[in-house]
């Protein structure tokens, strides 16, 4: 008796850049997470939280696997094209971003283990303000890209500009600090390493709010450019 042939249904383009968007959130998530953390770790002088940030970066190692694979399928097997293929190819530059996110926030907890074996050096609440913001800015180029919201990520990449200016504004201040006093000389070093790995963090928010803004609009906005 002849067998009727199996029928597979293949998904369209459409289906595989919502679970690539499902993927990318949960990155997202995991890595405001540990850039949140860090942040506490600082504020609190706590060492074990620090310890738990530098011991949690795998689940992003995974993920960022996983959505390189998800993404070369559907560019090989769908061929995308206009604003498809532009989704493809922000999901592949907005995943190295989170990655790199969550291996900055572990450099944080590095250099926050090292500076809470010293007595706290007065930072004037810039380094929790940076954190906040580099974390706020990770959540808006974020939702931006889930809503496809240009306005949303021009914000974050006017927000970057501030997050620069507290970045300087901490070298600026520790600078005198460590030439009257040798012996803060290697914590203020690690406040300055600390802060300059959230400003990066906040370079890698940015980066994800201009490819938002390339994906929805076409243009490309990298290095102040204009261009469509």
């Amino acid at each position: 008796m002849a067998m009727e042939p199996t029928t597979r249904v293949v998904p369209q383009v459409q289906e595989h850049l919502e679970a690539l968007k499902e993927r990318l959130l949960v990155m997202g998530g995991l890595a405001e997470e540990q850039v949140r953390l860090v942040s506490a770790a600082l504020v609190d002088r706590d060492v074990d939280l620090a310890a738990r940030v530098q011991a949690g970066d795998e689940p992003l190692n995974i993920l960022h696997k996983e959505i390189d694979q998800r993404c070369v399928r559907v560019l090989a097997l769908h061929q995308p094209v206009a604003i498809d293929l532009r989704a493809v190819l922000a999901a592949v530059k907005i995943n190295t971003d989170l990655e790199r996110v969550g291996d900055l926030a572990v450099n944080v907890a590095e250099a926050v283990h090292r500076y809470l074996q010293h007595p706290p050096v007065d930072v004037a609440e810039r380094i929790p303000r940076m954190a906040d913001l580099a974390q706020r800015m990770l959540r808006d180029a974020l939702d931006a890209y889930v809503r496809q919201a240009v306005p949303l990520a021009e914000h974050v990449l006017q927000t970057d500009d501030l997050v620069d200016a507290l970045k300087n504004e901490v070298s600026a201040a520790l600078v005198p600090v460590m030439e009257a006093s040798p012996a803060v000389i290697a914590p203020a070093l690690d406040v300055i390493l600390i802060a300059r790995h959230l400003e990066r963090i906040a370079d890698h928010a940015t980066n994800i709010a201009e490819d938002v803004i390339f994906m929805v609009s076409a243009r490309d906005v990298r290095h102040h450019g204009p261009t469509a």
